[in-house]
C-alpha cells in the first residue's frame, strides 16, 4: 500500500486496535476462536491431518513391515522437523512482505512466550497484501510436504504428515490475524508495524 502511517487519519482511516507483541497469543485467541472463513480454514485444517495421522496408523496396523512404536518415533521426527522450519517460515513472510512493497523487514522472537514474528516497519498493509503476507508460509511449506509424500515409504509419511498437523498449528498467529480482518469484514482494515515499540496497528474506515 503507498499510504505511510502518518497519512492514514487524513485518508479516513480510524484506529481500531494497537497490538502490543509482547501480547500477540491473548489476541491470536480471541479471534482463531470466532467463527470467520479464515479460522474455520485453520481447525478443519488440523482436523484434516490428525485424522490422516489416526488413518494411516490404522491403516498399516497388522502390516508385518510396520510396528505402532515404529510409527509414533516417525511422528516424533515430524514433530521435531516443524520446530526447524520456524526460521524458514518467517523468512517467507520476510519475502512477501517484499513482495508486497515493504524494505524495512526483520524478525521478534520471544521464547519465553513462545512466539515468532516477521515485522515490517512503518509499512501498511492492506486486507489483501497481508492475506499474502499471512498465507506465503502455510501454502509453500504445506504444498512441499504434500508433494514428498508422493516419494517416501510408509514410515517416513508418519514424518510428513506429523510436520504437516505440528506446522499447521503453528500457523495459529497467522489465521488468527485473518481473522481478525475478517471479523471487521465491513471494515477497510490496514495494518503497520511499529518496531521500535514492539506495536503493530490495525486502522479501518468504512467501505
Amino acid at each position: 500500500m503507498k499510504l505511510k502511517p502518518e497519512e492514514l487519519t487524513d485518508n479516513g482511516y480510524v484506529l481500531l486496535d494497537s497490538l502490543e507483541h509482547n501480547e500477540l497469543i491473548p489476541f491470536i485467541n480471541i479471534y482463531i476462536k470466532k467463527r470467520t472463513r479464515f479460522s474455520v480454514i485453520y481447525w478443519l485444517s488440523n482436523l484434516i491431518f490428525i485424522a490422516s495421522i489416526i488413518f494411516y496408523f490404522w491403516q498399516n496396523y497388522g502390516s508385518d513391515s510396520f510396528s505402532f512404536g515404529e510409527g509414533l518415533i516417525h511422528c516424533s521426527y515430524g514433530f521435531a522437523i516443524a520446530f526447524l522450519l520456524i526460521p524458514i517460515h518467517e523468512y517467507i513472510h520476510v519475502l512477501a512482505y517484499k513482495s508486497q512493497g515493504a524494505d524495512q523487514t526483520s524478525y521478534d522472537v520471544n521464547l519465553k512466550k513462545f512466539y515468532f514474528m516477521a515485522i515490517a516497519d512503518k509499512f501498511v498493509a492492506s486486507r489483501k497484501e497481508f492475506q499474502i503476507v499471512a498465507l506465503a508460509p502455510f501454502v509453500t511449506i504445506s504444498t512441499v510436504l504434500l508433494f514428498l509424500l508422493f516419494f517416501v515409504g510408509n514410515l517416513w509419511t508418519f514424518t510428513i504428515l506429523g510436520t504437516l498437523l505440528i506446522h499447521t498449528a503453528f500457523c495459529s498467529g497467522d489465521f488468527g490475524l485473518l481473522s481478525y480482518f475478517d471479523f471487521h469484514k465491513n471494515k477497510e482494515v490496514v495494518t503497520c508495524d511499529d518496531k521500535e515499540n514492539g506495536i503493530s496497528y490495525f486502522y479501518g474506515r468504512i467501505k
